[in-house]
């Protein structure tokens, strides 16, 4: 009886350590799971903390490599007598850079998704060309101190502005949405004094502009951020919302800076 009995609880234990055992494991497996998960969102985090200041750069850093370029070419081309005769007299090339800007822009946006990093970075630096070409003639019809001195104004507004739309705590999105509204409204204001040609209306037209673009200024700003801080890398597809922020960003300053000239602009004798 003492043999069996020694025989039955030796069972009991090994079946009871087995037990124990198949707990552990699943206590270990359940412990490595949870562990891998944390050490995945960590490794996560890390990711989105080291991408997303990397992205935040590249976006300024494309914008003013654009802005750079668009001056150096509007420059070059008012300082050509021979192009801004061609551009001048030849009416079909004349709209056609302005339809062409319309079409990059346009263009980019939609096929984003489909472009590689390099044709997207290659088309907005061929934006920012053209758009050089065209604002050339500002130099013909302002002098180049008030160009100077409204480029800075235009800079300063639109740094503390971007940091407004940076830091706030306010979400901007329904001011963004009053604020394309009145851009269209704008357009359509342009578009009917062209025909009218009132000073008044000009006017009017030049501090709306300024308001407005102002305003997107911060709200582009702030939807940047947001949009780059669900980036887990620097991956194509995250360096291509980069450069469409930059892009976002560089057409609020070129508008700010047309409609500030408009108003603060000294013209030529």
């Amino acid at each position: 009886m003492s043999n069996n009995f020694d025989l039955k609880r030796f069972e009991q234990e090994v079946m009871n350590g087995r037990s124990q055992d198949m707990t552990d494991d699943r206590s270990q497996d359940m412990w490595n799971g949870r562990g891998q998960e944390m050490v995945n969102g960590r490794e996560q985090d890390r990711w989105a903390s080291v991408a997303f200041p990397a992205l935040m750069r590249k976006v300024y850093i494309w914008m003013a490599l654009a802005l750079a370029i668009t001056g150096f070419t509007a420059f070059g081309v008012a300082n050509s007598p021979a192009i801004l005769q061609a551009i001048v007299t030849n009416k079909i090339l004349f709209f056609g850079l302005l339809i062409g800007e319309l079409a990059l822009v346009w263009g980019v946006s939609a096929a984003i998704d489909r472009l590689s990093l390099t044709t997207a970075t290659m088309l907005f630096i061929l934006y920012s060309v053209i758009n050089g070409v065209t604002l050339s003639f500002i130099f013909l019809v302002y002098t180049a101190e008030s160009i100077t001195s409204t480029f800075f104004i235009t800079a300063g507004t639109f740094a503390a502005m971007a940091a407004i739309g940076y830091f706030t705590k306010s979400d901007l999105s329904s001011i963004g949405r009053i604020l394309f509204m009145a851009l269209i409204g704008l357009i359509i204001a342009t578009v009917v004094n062209l025909f009218m040609h009132s000073s008044t209306m000009n006017l009017i037209i030049s501090y709306a502009g300024v308001l407005i673009f102002v305003g997107l200024t911060a709200y582009d700003s702030q939807k940047i951020k947001q949009m780059l801080l669900t980036a887990d890398s620097m991956d194509e597809g995250a360096q291509k919302m980069a450069l469409m922020g930059a892009l976002s960003l560089y057409l609020d300053f070129i508008n700010l800076f047309l409609y500030l000239l408009r108003i603060l602009g000294s013209n030529r004798d």
